[in-house]
């Protein structure tokens, strides 16, 4: 890693783990092994978009409806992450990565050390340019999910309880 990178990824770290998010790096071929061992089968997921880097076999990447709703962990890959946020930007995928990022009580992502960006700007100078390309939408997920409409803090009541993110060095 580079100074400026060590630098990105402390600051990504520490506001992630500020909102319970778990962080692992990994080599891209010690990637399956780090997915397996942060996953609570039955685990569902999406490819992960990069030809270094696999799911372990025990992720189901052509699940059924019954698979979606009986998962308890779901990984997907993340386009970008913003380091004053310690968000994941996760872009919407045919290969279904909205339901699989958001219905299941644990959400792995798989994220790219070089995919880091400092700030909210460099994430809509990027992400701008991709999505009037491909009309494509991302959500940016920042921690579990976590909702206080009807009074005391609730964690998962709109998607994931917990939050893992993998890094790719």
């Amino acid at each position: 890693m580079s100074g400026k990178d060590v630098a990105l990824y402390d600051q990504f770290a520490s506001e992630a783990r500020s909102y319970g998010v778990e962080l692992t790096e990994a080599s891209p071929g010690a990637v399956a092994d780090a997915i397996a061992d942060a996953i609570e089968p039955p685990a569902i997921g999406t490819p992960l978009p990069w030809d270094d880097v696999e799911l372990p076999d025990c992720v189901e990447t052509n699940p059924t409806p019954a698979d979606v709703e009986g998962a308890v962990t779901g990984v997907t890959g993340a386009s970008l992450a913003i380091a004053d946020y310690g968000s994941v930007v996760l872009e919407m995928t045919a290969a279904g990565s909205e339901p699989v990022s958001l219905f299941n009580d644990l959400h792995v992502a798989v994220l790219r050390e070089s995919d880091l960006v400092p700030d909210m700007a460099a994430a809509f100078e990027w992400f701008g340019e991709r999505a009037r390309e491909s009309r494509g939408s991302a959500i940016v997920a920042t921690g579990p999910s976590a909702t206080a409409d009807m009074g005391a803090l609730v964690q998962g009541a709109h998607g994931p309880e917990a939050v893992e993110v993998i890094v790719v060095s």
